[in-house]
């Protein structure tokens, strides 16, 4: 289980990488804040969600234009 984190924050390189932090961080928010929301009611405003979303998407966007050098 430790070795799959270790690999998820790595780059095309190999390397550890804030960006892929930050998208796993995000991922995290943007999960929990659905499931709160589905199942305890609770409100989080529509244009968080969709900000969250859209950079967890140029965070993937940005991983699918890298390349290796």
């Amino acid at each position: 289980m430790k070795q799959f984190f270790q690999q998820l924050f790595r780059d095309k390189n190999g390397t550890y990488s804030l960006r892929e932090v930050a998208v796993g961080l995000l991922l995290m928010v943007l999960l929990v804040s659905w499931i709160a929301q589905q199942f305890y009611g609770k409100d989080l405003p529509e244009f968080m969600f969709f900000s969250f979303s859209s950079l967890v998407a140029a965070g993937c966007f940005g991983y699918s234009m890298e390349r290796r050098q």
